[in-house]
């Protein structure tokens, strides 16, 4: 628990943003730092050009005693391909992070909250990908393939347009890039979890107190039984308060005078994963509240 209040007394207020569930429930997210942005593009910039160069081994040095245009074509088609779908396919996967993200410790994340912990789609990673094109690559390539040829004005011009777009996280509120700002995406924190003990091992006397019946259990499914998890490893008074609240009401329970919400989500809590693990040994998963039972 010491752990758990020494790094939350380390986040600062300015970081946070809320992320309201189809619950209505806050979770609160922590925003990545620009020097965690800056560490986790060099070294995904370091992992592109150590695959470069090994592809250049492969494709160039061993094809020129066969065919050297082949070779040299394919390099090509390989370098394109590579700085084209590398950021798209990890941060596409389930880690929504390439491994510089993940070595910093930091992932990419749907901004858009209107509708409740929207996905993050293919078309947000295509589309803010393809904007880091524009912004840095487009240009930079071209200084650096022409530099002979360039006009010294132009030339600035391509260093303002790289810069400007570079500095862009510096100066709005969510350090968003302009692709990030076009997708509907932001860079959020995604430290290694405080896991503690298995909560559903937690307080078993205290819990012991509750019975619910079978059409209070399955009021809800494995998504609501994910942000549940959630809540109680926070351990926010106002926000077990509130979800507790919800929960009586939905399932129509009546608190008694003695009754803690904590004592009350974790009994709920065990209830519930116990049922769900139960029905899914029986080939039956309910997804959401929303499913038919």
């Amino acid at each position: 628990m010491s752990d758990r209040i020494q790094h939350t007394a380390q986040i600062k207020s300015t970081d946070r943003r809320s992320l309201i569930t189809p619950e209505g429930i806050d979770l609160q997210i922590q925003l990545a730092d620009v020097g965690a942005r800056i560490g986790a593009i060099v070294i995904d910039l370091i992992i592109i050009n150590l695959a470069l160069f090994l592809g250049f081994l492969v494709f160039v040095l061993a094809g020129m005693t066969v065919n050297p245009e082949v070779a040299i074509s394919l390099y090509i088609v390989f370098a394109l391909f590579l700085r084209s779908f590398y950021f798209l396919a990890f941060e596409m996967g389930p880690k929504a992070a390439t491994p510089g993200k993940r070595l910093m410790k930091i992932r990419v994340a749907a901004r858009n909250t209107a509708i409740g912990q929207a996905r993050l789609s293919a078309n947000a990673v295509f589309a803010r990908n393809a904007l880091r094109e524009i912004e840095i690559f487009l240009p930079l390539s071209f200084l650096a393939s022409n530099s002979e040829n360039v006009d010294g004005l132009i030339g600035l011009m391509g260093l303002i347009w790289s810069g400007i777009f570079l500095l862009f996280p510096l100066f709005n509120k969510d350090r968003l890039r302009a692709g990030d700002l076009i997708a509907g995406t932001w860079v959020v924190r995604s430290p290694r979890p405080f896991l503690g003990r298995d909560l559903a091992k937690q307080d078993g006397r205290k819990v012991q107190i509750f019975s619910f019946s079978t059409e209070q259990i399955e009021a809800y499914g494995i998504h609501e039984l994910h942000v549940l998890e959630s809540v109680l490893r926070k351990n926010k008074a106002a926000t077990l308060k509130e979800v507790a609240d919800r929960i009586r009401k939905k399932i129509k329970w009546e608190k008694s005078a003695l009754e803690n919400d904590g004592d009350f989500l974790n009994a709920y809590y065990r209830a519930l994963r116990k049922r769900l693990e139960a029905r899914l040994i029986m080939g039956v998963r309910r997804k959401n509240k929303f499913d038919a039972r």
